[in-house]
């Protein structure tokens, strides 16, 4: 069947055009075929005139899936607690279940069984970040003041005693929590945690 000569592509994910070359059609006939192929479970639709070979979807390591989270919903980066079980900073752990922040909307999109979660949060605060590996990222101190802003607004459940505060840089999220909200930064003044750590 033709779609093996997708396997060519080596890209992660790809479009109507990289259909249309690897096949040799017309990019309208890229668009048919495209769709068709979703229909018959042999390609993942990301969105919009993004694709995933379905073979390769299933075997995506949890970078991957972040990059696919970053492409979502554009701009946004991986930060809560998805973003602190990465650091190895807490032990609740999230399979499936990918949470960014972003300065959009809020919404969630499920993708063959992967939950994509999407918190918008004030321009104000999107910062914090950075690239890594081919993902945005939050640094392991932002994730954790996004989570806590989010939680001081009610939007938001932290799981505190699951946290490692011995793993942070307590210094860089006092410098970083100047930037919030004051209910925020009264939060990071209080926090028996950061007296325990």
């Amino acid at each position: 069947m033709r779609h093996f000569q997708l396997r060519d592509i080596e890209k992660l994910y790809f479009s109507y055009e990289d259909i249309a070359r690897a096949l040799g059609i017309s990019q309208n006939s890229a668009k048919v075929t495209a769709h068709r192929y979703v229909k018959q479970g042999m390609l993942v639709r990301i969105k919009r005139n993004i694709y995933i070979l379905k073979e390769r979807w299933t075997s995506l390591d949890r970078e991957q899936k972040f990059i696919i989270a970053n492409i979502l919903q554009v701009p946004s980066y991986i930060s809560l607690t998805t973003a602190l079980d990465y650091y190895e900073i807490t032990t609740q752990m999230q399979r499936d279940f990918i949470e960014s922040v972003a300065v959009k909307r809020t919404t969630r999109k499920e993708i063959e069984q992967t939950v994509f979660n999407y918190t918008k949060i004030s321009t104000d605060v999107y910062r914090g970040f950075l690239k890594n590996r081919g993902v945005f990222i939050a640094e392991p101190e932002k994730a954790f003041l996004d989570a806590v802003y989010l939680m001081t607004l009610g939007r938001y459940n932290l799981d505190m005693p699951s946290i490692d505060f011995n793993k942070f840089d307590v210094e860089k999220i006092e410098h970083m929590a100047k930037s919030f909200p004051l209910k925020t930064q009264k939060f990071i003044d209080k926090n028996e945690y950061f007296r325990k750590a």
